[in-house]
């Protein structure tokens, strides 16, 4: 199972549709906090449709409580300012997906910590960047296909 990992969200229908994509997946999702919302709320689930239920779901409270259950394992960091392109990285089970929050990103001491396991989704258009929910299902797709989690029948 590959885990995804959004750092402080603030917009509920990404989490809600980054939810559903995980459970369509069968990853895992792990909300770093404090965060604002409220993830029973009908914006969050309304994303994730009668699937919530099935979703495999953590939050830590905060980076230190994150950083405890991740402990020596080096997680894959989502950026545009990345070093590897998504699809050229070399994922495999129980990797560990980390997107940053959709205002500020992730933080700066991260992006040093595993600077050579930053990937980017190529934006070759003149735009700012992608929507993380987006983003997020390119790269958990794409990370699943690699690691091997499904066969030649899906």
């Amino acid at each position: 199972m590959l885990h995804v990992v959004l750092y402080k969200p603030e917009i509920p229908p990404n989490t809600g549709n980054i939810a559903r994509q995980c459970v369509g997946m069968n990853a895992g999702l792990h909300i770093i906090g404090p965060i604002e919302m409220d993830l029973g709320s009908s914006a969050v689930k309304r994303a994730g449709l009668d699937y919530w239920d099935q979703l495999d779901l953590t939050v830590h409270d905060n980076e230190e409580d994150f950083t405890q259950w991740l402990d020596d394992r080096k997680p894959w960091l989502v950026t545009k300012h990345g070093k590897c392109r998504y699809d050229r990285a070399g994922y495999a089970d129980e990797d560990i997906l980390i997107f940053g929050n959709e205002i500020t990103g992730l933080p700066e001491k991260w992006l040093y910590r595993w600077n050579s396991r930053t990937v980017y989704v190529p934006m070759m258009g003149n735009i700012r960047s992608y929507n993380l929910a987006n983003t997020a299902g390119i790269v958990l797709a794409h990370a699943s296909l690699k690691a091997g989690m499904y066969d030649e029948n899906f």
